[in-house]
């Protein structure tokens, strides 16, 4: 299974039960946690983020291959950490304050999992205090959400609260959601907007300077 194919089908079809079996068989080959991680898992998931940019496929099936491919994840995770592998950044995500909706931020969250970013899932409704802790606790970004635009300000407001503890230099912070624009993302001093699920784990990388 060197060229990876049929995990990565397994990924794309949400198949938990092959996806499973495929990284075991796997290593039992004696093929790197690593690679399996790279060549498959974020392998698929770079392949059902790529047709959903291009409305080949929709929520449904991306939750379905994101499930498929954190079960590959949870087989092979206590080999990576052992082995010393580091996630590509640790992100810290959420809906900001009076906000509840998720289905925007649940997949964002999955494809930055299955892209190899060590994610902290806050959920929805999530204060400014709780952003700012995570910045101490030293993530690399924090990636806010919102979908009505009587939230939006809590955005600005966890900006300037990172401004004010002096941590702003130190975390990133990514904004994403139907009602935001590069034009909000710019007037509240945020690195980076992403318009489409899809496209967020890129540009993560892109503010990061990860290749």
């Amino acid at each position: 299974m060197s060229d990876f194919s049929e995990l990565k089908k397994s990924v794309f079809a949400g198949n938990i039960t092959g996806v499973k079996k495929l990284v075991q068989d796997a290593l039992q080959k004696n093929i790197s946690a690593k690679e399996i991680l790279n060549n498959g898992l974020i392998a698929g998931m770079n392949d059902v983020g790529e047709k959903f940019k291009n409305n080949q496929i929709y929520i449904p099936e991306v939750l379905i291959a994101a499930k498929a491919m954190q079960a590959g994840l949870d087989i092979i995770k206590p080999i990576l950490v052992s082995a010393g592998v580091k996630p590509v950044a640790k992100v810290a995500i959420g809906t900001v304050k009076g906000d509840l909706h998720d289905i925007g931020k649940n997949i964002v969250s999955m494809m930055l999992k299955g892209a190899g970013f060590d994610v902290i899932d806050f959920g929805i409704d999530t204060p400014v205090e709780k952003f700012v802790l995570a910045a101490k606790d030293g993530v690399d970004v924090i990636a806010m959400s919102a979908l009505v635009t009587t939230s939006m300000p809590s955005m600005k407001r966890t900006i300037e609260a990172l401004y004010k503890e002096g941590l702003k230099s130190k975390v990133k912070t990514i904004i994403g959601g139907a009602p935001i624009t590069q034009k909000f993302a710019d007037e509240i001093g945020a690195d980076g907007y992403t318009r489409d699920a899809a496209s967020a784990a890129n540009k993560i990388k892109e503010i990061l300077n990860i290749k």
